[in-house]
């Protein structure tokens, strides 16, 4: 859109000066767009152990409850920005909230594992055509300067804020009412938000542009086959024909992608944006921050929950000290970037957080909260506010201004599907650990069990609690080491590909001051 056009449409009906009541309540249907987006990330969380419970899932499929609507999310995003800019942002928006707002109903309904999956991955697809709207529509909306700012930073303490006001709400309403509500919550606003878009935002002009479906379409499936293989193995082992025709496949599909982007005019990713050491290191060390992150978080939930006997609600609270200490540690690393430069931070904050999932490593059927999770979780939440504020610079340093939204939505690109792959493979060492824990405790069982429990053994094929919990602590310690492993990778990228001195932040920072559309 030429800068005439932009000030038409954001001057039309709304004030001049982006201050007036238009504007306020286009702000509030952008955040509470990216609130819905970001939140519903975390909020199914809290409710896996009753979704396994009332759908049937195994805890290594239930990792797909997660990754359906991750790996579509952060497939398309891409292409859902670009989709924005070439048929227009408002009403691209309103259809990417709307198909989100029906996913999450017929999330809610779902009655098997494969409508639930289905759905989800529904959602992402909506989240991934609605959430980069989102933000570009604030460009278009409110004039450069104290407005835009003001709206850039409701939108980043939103995205930071939703993790936390998921996890929060998910307790609330699976305690108080049931988990289906953590979908069915979505329906009413996504149609609230829909209609007052209708009414607060103003349309985009048109830009001439490539769709590159084929990219997208490659990627995401290429993702979803190797992510399939992975829990494929956790389940039915490495030599099944489907695991090994899976991760077949995805060379394949990947191969193509790769191939695809070289060769197209206006690829979904652009190649190019790897040639930069210190970007390419914050996409690789964002990569393995997500793998640990979207772990922990899994493994946790299930641990409190089904080892510690939380309350969903009590779930949710166990877990709102991570969003603090995620906001110290991303204002630490503000206020002394200046004098240290991004690097310092980079390893240090990747250390911390190994040093945190190292810990979790030590829970065993014993454990307590407050002895044996908390100060972990800490120490990894620490390590997470300090990383995230660097790689955000490094990923936006030197691209070109018309290249700066590619540049950022593939960071995001990069955490969903990292966390998504991360995830696979930290079920795969759960099911192998589990597994061989469970043969071992099958016996020390069978010499002591009652004839009630032994019955049960039998009806169910598990193993009812103390042994029960046993294996899925063995399960949770063996995939938390491996998630340590992640945060460690991630260290050492930093270490070897950052090259930036705290002399080079001033350029940079002057350069992309404000957050991308």
């Amino acid at each position: 859109m030429t800068d005439g056009a932009d000030d038409k449409a954001r001057d039309s009906g709304n004030g001049s000066n982006g201050s007036g009541n238009g504007h306020v309540l286009a702000l509030v249907v952008i955040a509470s767009c990216q609130l819905m987006v970001v939140l519903d990330i975390t909020i199914v969380n809290i409710a896996l152990p009753h979704i396994q419970t009332a759908l049937g899932f195994s805890t290594e499929s239930l990792s797909w409850v997660v990754s359906a609507y991750t790996l579509t999310f952060g497939g398309l995003l891409l292409l859902g920005g670009r989709t924005g800019d070439i048929l227009g942002r408002k009403r691209v928006f309103v259809f990417g909230v709307l198909l989100f707002g029906l996913a999450s109903l017929l999330g809610g309904l779902a009655h098997t594992a494969g409508q639930l999956m289905g759905a989800r991955a529904l959602q992402g697809v909506g989240a991934a055509i609605a959430s980069p709207t989102a933000l570009a529509l604030i460009t278009t909306t409110f004039r450069e300067g104290p407005a835009r700012n003001r709206a850039f930073g409701v939108f980043a303490a939103v995205s930071s804020g939703g993790g936390a006001i998921g996890l929060l709400a998910g307790g609330m309403l699976v305690e108080w009412l049931n988990w289906r509500w953590v979908l069915f919550v979505n329906v009413p606003i996504a149609v609230v938000i829909g209609l007052l878009a209708t009414r607060v935002l103003h349309e985009s002009e048109r830009r001439p542009g490539h769709f590159d479906l084929a990219g997208a379409l490659l990627s995401t499936l290429g993702m979803v086959s190797l992510v399939y293989g992975f829990i494929r193995a956790a389940q039915d082992g490495w030599r099944d024909p489907l695991t090994l025709g899976s991760f077949g496949l995805a060379v394949v599909l990947l191969t193509l992608f790769v191939v695809n982007e070289r060769r197209s005019v206006q690829p979904i990713t652009p190649l190019h944006m790897f040639a930069d050491r210190n970007r390419a290191g914050s996409y690789g060390t964002m990569l393995f921050l997500a793998c640990a992150i979207f772990g922990m978080f899994f493994f946790l939930t299930l641990f409190v929950q089904n080892v510690l006997d939380f309350s969903p609600l009590r779930a949710g609270l166990a877990f709102l000290p991570v969003s603090a200490v995620i906001a110290v540690g991303a204002g630490i690393t503000s206020q002394l970037l200046p004098k240290f430069g991004p690097k310092p931070f980079m390893v240090g904050g990747a250390l911390c957080s190994a040093a945190g999932l190292a810990w979790l490593t030590q829970t065993d059927i014993h454990s307590t909260y407050l002895g044996s999770i908390l100060g972990p979780m800490l120490f990894f939440s620490l390590g997470m506010g300090l990383q995230f504020v660097s790689l955000t610079l490094m990923a936006l340093s030197n691209v070109p201004e018309r290249e700066s939204g590619a540049a950022s939505g593939l960071l995001n690109t990069t955490q969903q599907v990292g966390g998504s792959l991360g995830l696979s493979i930290l079920v795969t060492v759960f099911g192998t650990a589990s597994r061989s824990e469970a043969r071992s405790q099958v016996t020390a069982f069978m010499a002591s069990a009652s004839p009630e429990q032994r019955l049960f053994f039998q009806r169910t094929g598990r193993l009812p609690d103390p042994w029960g919990d046993q294996v899925l602590t063995a399960g949770v310690s063996s995939a938390f080491t491996v998630a340590a492993l992640f945060a460690l990778t991630g260290a050492l990228i930093a270490l070897f590909a950052i090259q930036v001195r705290p002399s080079d932040l001033a350029r940079l920072q002057g350069r992309h001051s404000q957050p991308a559309a």
